[in-house]
């Protein structure tokens, strides 16, 4: 990275002011409120996460009048190519080439604030050559990727801390002990102020709205768009972020806006319309989400269990998962909310879980479970049960099945 960018004339060091955020769950959830709070308050707001659903364009998002939109086909291509030539064939990973880009195209216009996520770990990330942010965030930190991070939670959690850098405000989403340990022992050792959910602000619902607290006062909000109660954490880690800093002057209006009008696809999304929902039984509910994890599916039962207290239905879940994973650790999540689990593969994906593997895992919890060749087939065989009341069906377990179902469908990320 650093000799690319050297190459490229250093775009890294002509950026806007970068909140850098990091964590195994709630990244992306967090920076769609950061954002959308922001671009209420009437900022430009650059922003740069990963993978993609759809297209490659959702990773980069140009700040502008109206909460920005993604770069053009055209504007895209062009940056990749340029940095193609600069890198003269040199060794470069996929993900390093296209934050390089990211940095080279965001350093060409304008904007108040870069949100940048960090793409795996923290440490090695390619986004970690951000010297001075103006402030680092840390989301929930949990197992992931742990042939690459640690098989403990001490090792996963330094991995992500070490994008703490001196004196930048670290505010940090509600941690683990052993997890909060390193994150502290970090922040103490650069001097930068640590500002952690449960000790310096807390989030609460209360009525079903959220109330926010902090040594500032007390901020009582309409609830997230975004479904579940780990919403409310998220939309609570971002509004610590902006209250810690001195930079944006944002008003209780901005703050409302950016909580109600907060958009993340494949987080606990229903679907509504479309090809696959048409497909499905009639009157059924179906929702999305990329949740991958033993907590990623432990936040998704949570909402389910919410939504069954409101209407009961009885719930299928269709689930796909990459070969890497822990799909027993995932899938026990629902076992107490349904024995119906229907394993599908990932189109396109060499590396995803062979649908049988997936299947012995549930049969392991005494779930029910059927294999199924698509999530199309899976839906159309719902449609010859007879359900006394219209199902709820999850699609769960990737965010690349995530990202088929919404193309699938046709409801593509703006």
């Amino acid at each position: 990275m650093h000799r690319l960018l050297e190459r490229l004339d250093h775009p890294e060091r002509k950026l806007p002011p970068v909140i850098h955020v990091a964590g195994t769950n709630g990244k992306g959830s967090t920076i769609a409120y950061l954002r959308a709070i922001l671009a209420a308050a009437g900022l430009r707001v650059h922003v740069y996460t990963s993978p993609f659903l759809v297209r490659i364009n959702e990773c980069f998002r140009l700040g502008s009048a109206g909460g920005g939109a993604l770069v053009s086909d055209d504007e895209l291509r062009g940056t990749l190519e340029h940095c193609e030539r600069v890198n003269a064939g040199a060794p470069i990973t996929i993900f390093e080439a296209e934050t390089a880009a990211a940095f080279y195209l965001f350093a060409q216009h304008p904007a108040d604030v870069l949100l940048l996520e960090v793409g795996l770990g923290g440490r090695l990330d390619a986004t970690n050559v951000i010297e001075a942010p103006l402030a680092t965030v840390l989301a929930p930190i949990s197992f992931d990727h742990t042939e690459f991070l640690g098989r403990t939670l001490a090792a996963i959690a330094a991995e992500k801390a070490a994008i703490i850098k001196r004196h930048a405000p670290v505010i940090c989403a509600e941690q683990a002990p052993e997890a909060m340990a390193v994150i502290e022992a970090q922040a103490r050792r650069l001097r930068a102020p640590l500002h952690a959910a449960g000790q310096h602000w807390h989030v609460n619902v209360e009525r079903g709205r959220l109330v926010y607290q902090d040594d500032r006062g007390l901020m009582d909000l309409a609830a997230p768009r975004l479904f579940g109660r780990h919403q409310f954490d998220n939309a609570g880690l971002a509004i610590a972020t902006l209250r810690a800093l001195d930079a944006f002057r944002i008003d209780h209006a901005a703050f409302e806006a950016g909580i109600v009008n907060a958009e993340w696809p494949a987080r606990m999304q229903r679907l509504s319309s479309g090809a696959l929902v048409d497909a499905a039984p009639a009157g059924c509910e179906i929702w999305l989400d990329g949740g991958h994890n033993a907590e990623g599916g432990r936040v998704a039962a949570a909402a389910l269990g919410d939504l069954e207290e409101r209407v009961s239905r009885p719930l299928v879940v269709i689930a796909g998962m990459m070969a890497n994973k822990d799909a027993g650790a995932f899938l026990a999540n629902f076992a107490g909310l349904t024995r119906h689990i229907m394993a599908v593969p990932i189109p396109d994906r060499g590396n995803a879980m062979p649908p049988d593997r997936l299947a012995d895992a549930a049969r392991s919890l005494g779930m029910r479970v059927e294999t199924s060749p698509s999530v199309e087939a899976a839906l159309h065989a719902l449609t010859r049960l007879a359900y006394e009341v219209p199902p709820r069906i999850l699609i769960t377990g990737s965010l690349y099945l995530a990202g088929h179902v919404l193309a699938a469908n046709g409801t593509l990320p703006a």
